[in-house]
């Protein structure tokens, strides 16, 4: 194809779009509202998933320790343990924390008053151990309940598995409402481009009488198609930046030192302003594609 005609595509595309100013409006409205929901439904999914990663990461395993009298067997016991479960297939990471150490987080969490106990205390050494996969945490912890100078092994037994089999079940549904949202923005935008095709079915068929090929009939509208999508993709793209940058700024500052953060905006927005700029694209073109067809038949 002759640069003079692909210029002379691209023209006829843009000109177009003034042409049938309503229609124009109408699949640019559609695509902006579409991918509006589509942008701001990914980035409440996408935190959503960060926060059930951190909470499923934050689970570890607490290994009370045995209390051994003779400090020298103590230390032996609290070695062999820790090697013991360092072996075992599935752990991340093991971290010693004395008894002195317990007490003072004991302190800093309930008071003053605690430190009464300081002279005489009565807590264990203790081992934090983490599994790879947080899903590996109640496997793993009943396996060190069977080693040698283990006392008490906690890990919320019973409450992690439901925890984890939620958390599980609300990304699949999340995943689920995305992609069904996915094909309602390709059904919605590919029909009003297909109404906006339809209407001009005239000009494509005296196009088709004169003898343009097939190919020289559907590339201006495949391109305009590209252009509603990329148009209709710019204000979703520009609401959804403006609008979590915003909230982020607000509400990241009361979280820091807590548990549970916003993800930072970048990446975040280029992922999601991405994606919807090829979605746009994508669907602009697809649904000219589409549409034309029918209308080569002459």
């Amino acid at each position: 194809m002759k640069a003079r005609t692909i210029r002379r595509h691209f023209r006829e595309s843009i000109k177009s779009l003034g042409r049938n100013g309503w229609m124009t409006f109408a699949s640019i409205s559609a695509v902006t509202v579409t991918l509006l929901l589509v942008g701001v439904f990914t980035i409440i999914m996408m935190n959503l998933n960060k926060v059930a990663d951190d909470i499923e990461n934050d689970v570890e395993i607490k290994v009370l320790i045995d209390i051994i009298s003779d400090p020298t067997e103590a230390k032996t016991a609290e070695e062999q343990l820790m090697e013991e479960i360092k072996g075992l297939p599935g752990v991340e990471e093991v971290v010693y924390s004395s008894k002195e150490e317990e007490l003072n987080l004991l302190i800093a969490g309930y008071g003053e008053e605690l430190s009464l106990f300081e002279q005489s205390n009565p807590l264990n050494n203790v081992l934090y151990v983490k599994a790879t996969e947080p899903q590996q945490t109640a496997s793993v912890a009943k396996a060190i309940e069977k080693f040698e100078y283990t006392q008490e092994v906690k890990y919320g037994e019973g409450k992690v598995e439901k925890l984890f089999s939620f958390l599980n079940t609300s990304r699949n549904v999340g995943l689920i409402l995305i992609v069904g949202l996915l094909f309602t923005a390709i059904f919605l935008i590919s029909n009003t481009i297909r109404i906006t095709i339809i209407a001009r079915k005239d000009e494509i068929e005296i196009m088709k009488l004169v003898g343009a090929t097939n190919s020289f009939v559907r590339i201006p509208f495949v391109l305009e198609g590209m252009w509603l999508g990329v148009l209709g993709a710019l204000i979703p793209i520009a609401v959804v930046s403006i609008v979590y940058v915003n909230i982020f700024n607000i509400v990241q500052p009361k979280l820091d030192g807590e548990f549970l953060q916003l993800l930072s905006a970048t990446p975040l927005l280029y992922q999601v302003n991405g994606l919807l700029l090829i979605m746009g694209v994508f669907i602009g073109i697809w649904g000219s594609f589409m549409s034309v067809r029918k209308f080569l038949r002459v």
